[in-house]
Order: structure tokens, then C-alpha cells, then sequence
């Protein structure tokens, strides 16, 4: 054989080599495809012919603590848009028919448009009738546009609670990112309050109804006869701790007013009643909240998105007097017995005036008749560092932990503080001050009911909180939220000297005799704070029964003047709204309808 012909015949053989190879190569992964990925194909397959429609499931309602519903569900239509499909010649018509400003559609597709253009885009939640019947007879017109029927939230107890409750609004895309597997463009989140904190419970789970496109992604029928679609599944109902009778008569008592109110049930440490005044109507987050609205939430002159009840902090005059005898008792420093004498001020480098001339008191009388003087010395005898000790007992200083997110801690002064201010040899004088609540010790109103529940609950309680639990969707059992105990650990018999003088405040000669009613007895403390900045701040701090402690009550009420005479009387109103009246059983849930009960939707008439 020539050489030529050898050459022939090994390029005949490589040829031949490569054309099997080649088509072994084909057959190994026609198999793959066909056989071993089959599902995975057919799935990316469907995925081109089926199209998902997202249900939104219903999102948790929440009763008060005797089961009336006090935000509810109500149906709602939204305008939605399909990118994919959408003719963006139709914006201007968009933008007139939706009576919003020009730029106001395109301005939220080109927000979105880093999304799948296959993913519905919410353009208008709560359009109105006029809107949807325009969308019903040029739909064929209206190539990408269609509406769907949202919840929206609605309020049927008449009760505000909008610093508790918080509202739900759209999705922000930096939530959007951390949130995507849940989440899409547009989608509602709880935001501040209740619809924050409980937004995993709230939520739900959506559900997918599956159909049938053609090559232009129009619907020609269901898929598999919707054997696969998935149900949404309505997120968990909350059983919150409130009183709704309790609420709206706290709020009712400070229309008009600026400051707080935070009741709080002694043994369990659920709030009753929060309010803070200035609020504002939770109704207006239901639909697109207009720039006006925004404008005059965020820049009013009295801040009514600001939680008084939570961050406002004021110096708790008289009202901090029970902390500094409950210390001094659980120290030993003084006993029940022990007197010191008022002559109408006390001197330690300058002068203290006290508001009258007592003589000799004790506790009893010291706390009843609001003796500065006393309290004055007292501070002395217990010192800045155990007086600090004691404040962090009753969580001042501290966050309490409240179930809603935002609260402030407030400020305890200490020596490292009056040092770093003044230098190491601080003046001391500046002692006497904390004594009586003032000086640079400021708290919360939280902070103050919670202080005053410690006392009625001879220093225990849980961490404050408005979520008692929720319902299980499918059982509707009851399941318990669990909270921290708090533990003073101070000795039961101090708790009883403090209360008997509280209850003097009230039965004796003391400062809020306007409080005494012959169904109950009440036990509590004015205090009037100083404000440099115009008339002093009105406070009252108290619990009813004195036996039986069910209900412990902070009032702050800001630029009015006395404790005794504005803050104790709306006090009094609170305590009747709730011990006046027959309590309502739980078995009021066996009496709901299955609407309420299940679906817990208000249905707008």
C-alpha cells in the first residue's frame, strides 16, 4: 500500500471516528432530555403555555380580648397592568380616567420595570364603581389592563388605635429584595404597630390559579380543569389584649388634647387601652394616600404620627415619689414609722420649696399630701447609685419590650452622666430633684403604667404587649403568645406600705379625692412635671380595685397644668369603662357569624 492510499484510508477511519462520536453524542443527550430530565423539561415547557394568576389571600383580622372585631377585611377593586401586553399609547387615557395627574401610570411602570414584565403590576387600589364599569366596556380595547377584588382594611369598631394598629401599605423595593420569594411589585405589608410586628401571622399564604395562553399570553381556558390551582390560605386572626369599650373612651377623653394614655392589666401585663393624642385616620392608608394627607401628617406643628404613648418623654414628677419610697422601705433606710419633718422646703446648697408646710410626716402621709420635702431627704438617704438600681427594677431607662417596635427608653441620670457634665465633684444639690421626679429623669407613658402595674401586682408582671394570640386557621383554637416575666424582687410588705399611701392620694386628704366612687376603690398619684417651655404637664398614675388590682392607669396630658385636676378625672373615666359593666364571656365566639369567624370580612353595604 502507497503512502497515499494509507493516508486515504486514516482519514476514512477519522471521519467515520467523528460522525459516531458525533451522533453518540446526540443520542446521550436526546436520553437525557427525554428520559432522565423529562419532568424538568415538560415543566419549563408548561411554563411557556401556563400562566399562574396570583390569589391574594385574606389577611388576619383582629378581635379585642371579648371578640369584637376591630379590624376587619373589606373587598375592595384594583387596576392592575400586564407590561407584557400593555400599549403604553393608553396611558394618557389611563392617567384622565384614574383622575390622577399626568406621568402618574408611567411613573409606576418605569418604577417596576427591573421586574418581570410578565408579573401584574397594581396601578390604583380602591377604584371606584364608575372606573370598573368604564374597564367592563372597552376591555377589549384595553389590551394588558384589567381589576381584581383586593381586602382592604377596614375599621368597623369605631376605634382609632392608629399608633397600635399600624396600616398596611405597598411593598418598598428595598423590602422587596430581601422579601422576594413572598412578595411581588405592588404587594401590601403591615407598616408601624400590630401589621409590622405580626405581618408573618397576618399575611397568609397566596394562592396560584393556573390557565391556559396562547402565544400573545391571552387566557384560553383552565389548566388540567384547575386540578393544580392552589388555594390562598387567610392569615392567622389576632386576639389582641385591648378593651374596644376602654379604647374608644380613652380616646374620646383626649379629642382635643396632646398626650397619652396606657392602661395595662396588673398579672398579665396586656394593655387595655393605648392611645396618643393627636392620632390620625388609619382610613386614609385603605386606598392611595393622597400627598395632602402625607403633607399634613408629617409637617402638623403637633407631630400626630409621633407615639406619645411609647417615645414622648417627660419628666415623671410626683409620680415618681412611690420609687423612691420603695426603695428606701426595701433598703431599710427608713421604716413605715419613720418621720421627717416639713417646714415647707429643704436646704442642700440652695433651697427646695415644697407646696405646703406638713410638719412631721411619714410615708403614709408623705405620699398622701405629696410631701417634696420628704422625698428631698429621701433621695439622700438612698443614694444616686442605689436610686439608679431601683429605677432599673421598673424598667426605666429600659425599652419594656412592647409588641409594636417603637418605644424610647428614656433617660436615669447616674454619677458617670453628672460627672461627664459637670466634672467629679458634681454638685450634689442636683440630687434633690430626682427625688420629686424632676431634674433630667425622663420616661414614657409606658413606662409609667407599666411602674404602676409592678406596684398593684406587688412587683410583678410580663413584658407589656397587645397580642393575647391568635386563632388557628383551620381549628380556630386559641394559641397563646408568651411573654417575659418581669420580677422586682422586692419584698411584698414594701409594695403594701406604697399602695396604702396610693390610697390615700384618693380616700384620705390627698390630691385626687375626685377619683372616689362606692362601686370600687382606687388607689393612685398626681403629679404635675415642670415645662420651661409653657404650662406644666398634668399626670396621674393608678390601679382599681385596691383589693383585687385589675386595671393599672397612666394618664400624661401635655400643657394643661395640675395632675389632680386634668389628668385624674379622665382616669376615672377609664377605670369605669371597664370596671362598670358586665364583663363579656369568650363564648361570644361560639355566637359570630361563620363570615366573621372565618373569613372575618366587614362587607361594605
Amino acid at each position: 500500500m502507497n503512502s497515499e492510499s494509507f493516508a486515504s484510508v486514516n482519514r476514512s477511519f477519522l471521519i467515520h471516528t467523528a460522525i459516531v462520536i458525533v451522533f453518540g453524542l446526540i443520542a446521550v443527550r436526546l436520553f437525557t432530555m427525554q428520559i432522565i430530565n423529562q419532568e424538568e423539561y415538560d415543566r419549563r415547557s408548561a411554563g411557556n403555555s401556563i400562566k399562574g394568576v396570583e390569589q391574594v389571600p385574606l389577611r388576619g383580622v383582629f378581635y379585642d380580648r371579648n371578640f369584637e372585631v376591630i379590624v376587619s377585611n373589606t373587598p375592595a377593586y384594583t387596576l392592575r397592568i400586564l407590561p407584557a401586553d400593555y400599549d403604553r399609547k393608553l396611558t394618557p387615557i389611563l392617567d384622565k380616567v384614574l383622575e390622577m395627574d399626568s406621568g402618574y401610570v408611567d411613573g409606576i411602570l418605569e418604577k417596576n420595570k427591573i421586574y418581570s414584565k410578565f408579573v401584574p403590576l397594581r396601578i390604583r387600589r380602591g377604584i371606584d364603581f364608575k372606573v370598573v364599569s368604564w374597564l367592563e366596556e372597552n376591555s377589549e380595547h384595553l389590551p394588558g389592563i384589567d381589576y381584581i377584588v383586593e381586602m382592604q382594611r377596614g375599621y368597623p369598631a369605631h376605634i382609632m388605635a392608629s399608633h397600635t394598629f399600624g396600616y398596611t401599605k405597598e411593598i418598598s423595593p428595598n423590602q422587596l429584595k430581601q422579601e422576594k420569594d413572598f412578595y411581588n411589585p405592588g404587594d401590601y405589608v403591615g407598616h408601624n404597630g400590630i401589621e409590622k410586628t405580626y405581618e408573618k401571622l397576618l399575611r397568609g399564604t397566596k394562592g396560584f390559579n393556573y390557565v391556559l395562553v396562547d402565544s400573545r399570553r391571552r387566557e384560553i381556558g383552565k389548566y388540567r380543569d384547575g386540578s393544580e390551582d392552589k388555594v390562598s390560605i387567610k392569615g392567622k386572626d389576632l386576639v389582641l389584649s385591648l378593651d374596644a369599650d376602654v379604647q374608644r373612651t380613652a380616646e374620646m377623653e383626649m379629642k382635643g388634647k396632646r398626650g397619652a394614655i396606657v392602661a395595662i392589666e396588673p398579672k398579665t401585663g396586656e394593655i387595655l387601652g393605648m392611645v396618643s393624642s393627636p392620632d390620625y385616620d388609619l382610613n386614609q392608608f385603605s386606598y392611595v394616600t393622597s400627598k395632602e394627607f402625607l403633607d399634613s401628617l408629617y409637617n402638623h406643628p403637633d407631630k400626630p404620627s409621633f407615639n406619645r404613648a411609647t417615645m414622648s418623654l417627660k419628666p415623671p414628677g410626683s409620680t415618681f415619689k412611690m420609687l423612691s419610697a420603695i426603695a428606701a422601705l426595701d433598703m431599710g433606710v427608713i421604716t413605715p414609722q419613720t418621720s421627717i419633718f416639713c417646714g415647707g422646703g429643704f436646704t442642700f446648697g440652695r433651697f427646695f420649696k415644697c407646696h405646703g408646710s406638713h410638719g412631721a410626716v411619714n410615708v403614709f402621709r408623705a405620699l398622701e399630701k405629696s410631701c417634696n420635702t420628704y422625698f428631698y431627704q429621701l433621695i439622700y438617704k438612698i443614694g444616686l447609685y442605689k436610686w439608679q438600681e431601683y429605677c432599673d427594677k421598673f424598667m426605666f431607662g429600659h425599652m419594656t419590650g412592647i409588641d409594636i417596635g417603637e418605644e424610647s427608653k428614656g433617660f436615669i441620670p447616674n454619677s458617670a452622666y453628672y460627672e461627664k457634665i459637670y466634672g467629679i465633684n458634681w454638685p450634689r444639690s442636683i440630687m434633690a430633684s430626682l427625688g420629686i421626679g424632676q431634674g433630667e429623669v425622663s420616661v414614657t407613658p409606658l413606662q409609667l403604667a407599666l411602674y404602676t402595674a409592678l406596684i398593684a401586682n406587688d412587683g410583678s408582671s410580663f413584658t407589656p404587649h397587645i397580642v393575647k394570640g391568635y386563632l388557628d386557621e383551620y381549628t380556630k383554637d386559641f394559641i397563646p403568645v408568651e411573654f417575659d416575666k418581669i420580677e422586682t424582687g422586692i419584698k411584698e410588705s414594701v409594695f403594701d406600705v406604697v399602695k396604702e399611701g396610693m390610697f390615700l392620694v384618693v380616700h384620705g386628704a390627698g390630691t385626687a379625692t375626685s377619683l372616689k366612687v362606692d362601686k370600687y376603690t382606687t388607689a393612685g398619684k398626681t403629679g404635675t412635671a415642670q415645662n420651661p417651655h409653657g404650662k406644666d404637664h398634668a399626670l396621674f398614675v393608678g390601679f382599681a380595685p385596691y383589693e383585687d388590682p385589675q386595671i393599672a392607669v397612666a394618664v400624661v396630658i401635655e400643657n394643661v397644668g395640675f395632675g389632680g385636676t386634668h389628668a385624674a378625672p379622665v382616669a376615672k373615666k377609664i377605670f369605669e369603662a371597664y370596671l362598670n359593666k358586665e364583663k363579656k364571656s369568650e363564648d361570644k365566639m361560639k355566637t359570630l357569624t361563620n363570615d366573621e369567624r372565618i373569613a372575618g370580612v366587614n362587607i361594605a353595604r
